[in-house]
């Protein structure tokens, strides 16, 4: 009896080192939700800055815009405060961008439409890392100081999950352990 249970450590241990780390889910935002990437109306010109404020962003998660007769340009900082449309980093003109959140960090887009992004079609997102939590930043989305909560709770947009599988298998050990 006393091999198996110390088989049982081993192999629950072995596993444990094998898989120590997290898992997380990825989402796919669609930018602007039901209007999608489009000018704002006159009385919505905070459509996407409110959008982006009540998401939260992560490294593997992805970005959809949808949109007609228009474009996205992925832009630098400068670019983007200036609606500065001729040095984009990428520009996408297909009527349905996938983006993919590889960093962490600032991103930055705005549509490739000369007036559009005079007119507030521009996005700004804060990427956090994995296991990275927001700091105060002024003026930037996702952040505390912009009055959000910590997380978000689930919506139809996106939900990051993390499972720790040390806890997990910690768990597993204790349970098979007390039962041998």
């Amino acid at each position: 009896m006393e091999h198996l249970r110390g088989f049982i450590f081993c192999i629950c241990f072995f596993i444990l080192a094998a898989m120590n780390g997290s898992v997380e889910a990825s989402k796919q935002f669609k930018v602007g939700d039901h209007i999608g990437w489009q000018q704002p109306g006159a009385n919505n010109t905070e459509v996407y800055t409110q959008w982006a404020t009540s998401k939260r962003f992560h490294v593997g998660d992805s970005l959809s815009f949808e949109y007609q007769n228009d474009s996205v340009l992925v832009v630098e900082k400068w670019d983007y405060y200036h609606c500065n449309i001729n040095k984009p980093i990428s520009s996408f003109d297909d009527g349905n961008t996938v983006i993919n959140l590889d960093r962490p960090g600032l991103f930055y887009f705005i549509s490739g439409v000369p007036d559009h992004c005079k007119k507030s079609q521009k996005l700004m997102i804060q990427v956090m890392g994995l296991h990275q939590r927001a700091e105060s930043s002024p003026g930037i989305p996702n952040t505390p100081e912009v009055g959000l909560a910590p997380g978000p709770h689930p919506s139809s947009s996106g939900i990051v999950v993390t499972v720790t599988l040390t806890s997990v298998f910690l768990a597993l050990i204790l349970t098979v352990v007390t039962m041998v």
